[in-house]
């Protein structure tokens, strides 16, 4: 195995030609540098480097040269490995929690602009049912998490209300329908117990027609004509139709997204992603109040369904 310093000696005599001014560069005598030169020459069989008959100009063999140039190289990357090492060890990952019927393009767009200003930083994202995640913050295996939720239930980073509207797809609803097809989430989502309560309590019978745990499943079911459901208005999209008491669907009370941290108290790291994430969820809130919102029913295949 060559020694780094003897290799790192040899590069300083080839490129300074000289064996005084090698000797300055690597704070040696130069006798010690002679030394280093014969050790590595004896190491390797082979002479690599060629005196003048001064004794002061100094030229490498053939053999020099071509290990000065491994040289430089060995002692890069041996720089390159020390730099790294004393770079102080990354982060722990920051474990963010995010509604299974959440919009993951906007998810994703909102993590990329904290990212883009903090390369150190590590993001694990999980993703699943509020309840779920509700129950992953308490045993601490996530870190802050976005929740579906009752409105004002319990302590959070902050909250936005959801407003939430009974949704149909272009088609509407068939007169000769007997029960409301539902669209919806699986057991634990509120928007599931809003619609299923809301029917029950306004005296509608219905059915599940179509079940997801994806938003983008549950709104392509929408609006093929699979079932009618319960988003967030942010949640609507083109196609989307919104159905009110005119088709006899009741209004519905709104629900909480928040932000919501574990037990423990957050580091510096998780205090600056929940405070990025609460100034993008204020820009998307506004945005999506100010947004023009679909037409309501009425047309002749949105009549009353019966009960």
């Amino acid at each position: 195995m060559l020694d780094l310093e003897l290799l790192k000696t040899l590069v300083c005599v080839v490129d300074e030609r000289s064996f005084s001014r090698a000797a300055e560069r690597v704070h040696r005598t130069q006798s010690t540098v002679s030394q280093q030169i014969l050790k590595l020459e004896d190491r390797l069989g082979q002479a690599l480097l060629l005196r003048d008959r001064t004794g002061k100009r100094v030229v490498p063999t053939e053999s020099g040269e071509r290990l000065a140039h491994y040289a430089r190289r060995l002692l890069a990357m041996a720089q390159e490995a020390e730099d790294a090492l004393a770079r102080p060890a990354s982060l722990p990952p920051v474990r963010v929690g995010v509604p299974e019927d959440f919009d993951a393009v906007r998810m994703s767009t909102i993590l990329s602009g904290f990212m883009a200003s903090h390369a150190d930083v590590r993001l694990d994202t999980v993703s699943g049912m509020s309840i779920d995640l509700r129950r992953r913050l308490d045993a601490g295996e996530i870190d802050i998490a976005l929740i579906k939720r009752e409105p004002g239930a319990g302590e959070c980073i902050a909250s936005w209300p959801e407003r939430l509207v009974w949704v149909t797809g272009p088609q509407g609803l068939r007169r000769e329908e007997g029960s409301v097809p539902l669209a919806l989430f699986p057991e634990g989502c509120i928007y599931r117990q809003r619609a299923i309560r809301s029917l029950e309590i306004a005296g509608r019978t219905w059915r599940v027609a179509f079940g997801s745990q994806s938003l983008t499943g549950i709104q392509a079911a929408v609006s093929c004509g699979l079932g009618v459901t319960v988003l967030p208005m942010s949640a609507v999209i083109d196609g989307h139709v919104l159905l009110g008491a005119r088709e006899g669907f009741p209004k519905l009370a709104p629900s909480e997204l928040a932000l919501v941290g574990s037990k423990r108290p957050l580091s510096a790291v998780q205090r600056e992603i929940a405070q990025h994430l609460v100034a993008e969820m204020e820009v998307h809130t506004r945005s999506s109040s100010s947004r023009k919102k679909p037409a309501m029913g009425g047309r002749a295949g949105l009549g009353r369904a019966k009960a």
